[in-house]
């Protein structure tokens, strides 16, 4: 099965933990339009890699910074 590369969506943060108590963490796993996520935190950038068909970048980057984060889309 092809992955559509437009469903996924990547993101410079910087979020350096994501602890699994953390309301971030916890937004990200249970919203019914996630798909997967995931944040390489060995990366400078520490990227967030977020698989949703629904979603738009503008809609992840305003959860994140609702967060206190920061998130800019990487093209």
């Amino acid at each position: 099965m092809e992955t559509d590369l437009n469903t996924i969506h990547i993101f410079k943060t910087n979020i350096t933990t994501a602890d699994p108590a953390c309301p971030m963490r916890k937004t990200l796993d249970d919203h019914q339009d996630i798909q997967e996520w995931s944040i390489d935190h060995e990366d400078v950038d520490c990227v967030l890699r977020v698989v949703s068909n629904v979603l738009k970048p503008e809609t992840i980057m305003g959860m994140i910074t609702e967060f206190g984060h920061e998130c800019q889309e990487l093209n």
